[in-house]
């Protein structure tokens, strides 16, 4: 399976309900636990992982040509 950076750029639905509510979990747990030590890239991580399944798209799905959203 070989990636494919064109794709990649395309932004098109491809997060399903399941991807959404664990992006969302870890990503908030990332900025909760990034506040006490100061970890910017755990934060950085949490803002990322909050922001994908908010617009329900990840770059690195469509990459992959992998979509676990359901019409």
């Amino acid at each position: 399976m070989a990636f494919d950076y064109k794709k990649m750029l395309k932004k098109e639905l491809n997060l399903g309900e399941k991807d959404i509510l664990i992006r969302r979990s870890i990503g908030i747990a990332c900025v909760v636990l990034s506040v006490l030590p100061g970890s910017v890239p755990m934060l950085l991580i949490g803002i990322v992982l909050i922001g994908s399944a908010t617009i329900r798209w990840c770059p690195v799905y469509s990459g992959l040509h992998k979509n676990t959203h359901v019409s």
